[in-house]
């Protein structure tokens, strides 16, 4: 039966989108919570994090712009809407407690933009779209936490706003392997190339000079 399933969505969706001109890379909610044992939300994804801070050394040394993005509420949850309503464990990212700040080993640099968000997306409701377009970048690559939760609306929107999308297999990571596997498998089919560690810093090194300024 899977073997049918995976010859069904090779006829219908057997693409690849291919690398743009002008990447940036995208680390998605590396929070402390995700990493402390003793919070409701840890996921025990340290490849996940050690993956993406070697694909960041990579993307600095080329000049490739980083975003980081945060999920900050304010006490009470007063501007997290249903969601926060609905996803009891985001109580954990009320702005001041330990397990809302970036996880140990991700420590943002004065080159790097931090995107702050309240929703799944690091594109809904923040200025990420608008500044990327800006900067003119075609290619957005996407790590992070989770693969079920942020880091598939954010490659959804990514999609649909325009960008060549590109996500990091190893520098994602989620709780349970079945929806990370399940949501990687998906966002191949249909938004964007899964892509591995090795590939997506082969074709940060291909680049000639630095790619931005």
């Amino acid at each position: 039966m899977a073997q049918n399933l995976d010859d069904n969505y090779k006829i219908a969706y057997d693409n690849k989108a291919g690398f743009g001109k002008s990447p940036a890379l995208v680390l998605i909610d590396f929070a402390d919570a995700y990493f402390d044992p003793g919070c409701v939300l840890y996921a025990g994804v340290d490849d996940a994090l050690a993956s993406a801070l070697r694909i960041r050394e990579v993307a600095h040394d080329k000049g490739i712009p980083v975003i980081l993005t945060e999920v900050t509420y304010q006490p009470g949850g007063r501007n997290g809407g249903r969601f926060f309503e609905k996803a009891k464990p985001l109580s954990c990212f009320v702005k001041g407690q330990k397990t809302a700040g970036f996880a140990e080993g991700l420590v943002p640099r004065d080159d790097e933009i931090i995107v702050s968000k309240q929703y799944p997306s690091a594109f809904f409701g923040t200025s990420l779209a608008s500044t990327l377009t800006a900067m003119g970048i075609d290619n957005v690559v996407l790590t992070g936490l989770t693969t079920s939760g942020c880091v598939r609306a954010s490659c959804v929107d990514s999609m649909s706003h325009g960008f060549i999308t590109t996500v990091v297999r190893d520098a994602c990571g989620d709780r349970h392997p079945a929806p990370h596997e399940a949501n990687l498998f998906d966002m191949n089919a249909k938004y964007a190339d899964v892509v591995s560690e090795a590939e997506i810093i082969a074709f940060f090194r291909s680049l000639k000079g630095e790619a931005h300024g």
